[in-house]
C-alpha cells in the first residue's frame, strides 16, 4: 500500500466568508495538506447559507496570492456556470497568479435550484453532458494552442473563430483536470479522454470499486497507461479524541454520529479512521479529499494532520 495524499475540501455555499476560507486554506497549508479545494455552488443545500455564496474562481485567485505552496482547485466547477472561453481565461490567470498551483475540476452541473436562483440556464442532463464535453475540448484546445497560432472550434453548443488562445496557464500543457462522479458510461469515457485525476465522492467501498474498474477499463480502451490517472475519493471528516469530541463535532455540522459513521470512513477516533480507510486504500484510492463542513474548527484540520496522516504515509 503506497502512501496516500490528503487534501482539504470545503463547501462555502453552506455559509462562509472569504476570510473563513482563507483561514482554512492557511491552516491546511501549514498542516501539510497537498491542496485546498472548494465546491462551486451558489445556493446552500441546507440551512440559510448566510452570509451568501462566494465565487469559486474569484476566491481561488485571492487565495493564490495569500498562500505559497498549497495547490488550489474546484471540486467541481459546473460547466453550466460559465462560457468556456472566459472560463479558460479565469483558470489560466489563477494558475499564473499562484505560480502554477491550480487543479481544475469540471462537471456537468446538477443542482437546479441554484440555476433558477441566479438566472443560469439548466438544460436536460444529456445536453449538460454534451456541453461539458465541448467545454473540455475547447479548454484544452485553447490552452494547448501554440502562442502565435489561433484556435478554431465548431461544436453544437459552442463555436470559436480564430481565438489567440491566451493567456496560457503557468502549467504545461495545462492545469491537471479532474473529472468525477458515478455515471456508468459517459463519465468514465470523459475521464479517460481528458482527466489527470478521477474522483468519486461520498460512496461506499463497493460503489467506489465498481466505478474505478469502469474508469480503468475506459483508460485502457483509450490506449492510456493505467498509472496515467490518479484515483481519488471524498469523505466527510469528523475526527475526535473520544466519543464526546466526535459527538461535539457531529453536532456542529448538524449530523448524527451513527449516520456519519455508517456513511464515511473518516469518522471516529484516529485509530478507527486509520482502520476504516485501509480497505479504500487497498481498493486503489491514492488521494483523499476531506470534506470539512465546520470551517470555524481549525483544530479539526490540524488534528487529522497530526493523528491520522502520519499513520498512512
Amino acid at each position: 500500500m503506497s502512501s496516500v495524499d490528503f487534501r482539504i475540501f470545503v463547501e462555502p455555499q453552506q455559509g462562509a466568508t472569504y476570510g473563513d476560507q482563507l483561514a482554512v486554506a492557511k491552516t491546511a497549508e501549514s498542516a501539510g495538506y497537498s491542496a485546498f479545494f472548494r465546491s462551486d455552488h451558489y445556493v446552500a443545500m441546507a440551512g440559510d447559507g448566510m452570509p451568501g455564496p462566494t465565487d469559486s474562481w474569484v476566491t481561488l485567485g485571492a487565495l493564490a496570492r495569500e498562500t505559497t505552496s498549497i495547490r488550489l482547485g474546484t471540486m467541481v466547477t459546473s460547466a453550466t456556470f460559465r462560457y468556456p472561453g472566459p472560463l479558460a481565461i479565469s483558470v489560466a490567470q489563477v494558475d499564473e497568479m499562484s505560480g502554477g498551483r491550480v487543479e481544475f475540476g469540471l462537471g456537468a452541473g446538477w443542482f437546479e435550484a441554484e440555476h433558477k436562483a441566479y438566472a443560469i440556464p439548466f438544460p436536460p442532463l444529456g445536453e449538460r453532458f454534451d456541453r461539458l464535453t465541448e467545454q473540455l475540448e475547447i479548454l484544452t484546445g485553447l490552452w494547448t494552442t501554440p502562442a502565435g497560432e489561433t484556435f478554431d472550434y465548431s461544436g453544437r453548443h459552442y463555436s470559436i473563430v480564430e481565438s489567440p488562445g491566451l493567456p496560457k496557464p503557468a502549467q504545461s500543457p495545462h492545469p491537471p483536470i479532474i473529472i468525477g462522479g458515478g455515471g456508468a458510461k459517459r463519465t468514465p469515457a470523459l475521464a479517460a479522454r481528458f482527466a489527470d485525476e478521477f474522483n468519486i465522492p461520498f460512496v461506499p467501498l463497493d460503489t467506489l470499486t465498481e466505478q474505478y474498474a469502469r474508469v480503468a477499463a475506459a483508460v485502457e480502451k483509450a490506449g492510456r497507461a493505467k498509472d496515467s490517472l490518479t484515483y481519488s475519493a471524498a469523505f466527510v471528516v469528523c475526527l475526535g479524541r473520544d466519543e464526546a469530541e466526535i459527538a461535539r463535532r457531529a453536532a456542529a455540522i448538524g449530523r448524527e454520529v451513527d449516520e456519519l459513521r455508517s456513511n464515511s470512513p473518516a469518522v471516529g477516533t484516529p485509530a478507527e479512521v486509520v482502520d476504516k480507510l485501509g480497505p479504500f486504500l487497498e481498493a486503489g484510492v491514492q488521494r483523499i479529499y476531506l470534506q470539512v463542513l465546520d470551517m470555524s474548527d481549525l483544530d479539526h484540520v490540524e488534528f487529522f494532520a497530526e493523528q491520522v496522516v502520519p499513520q498512512l504515509r
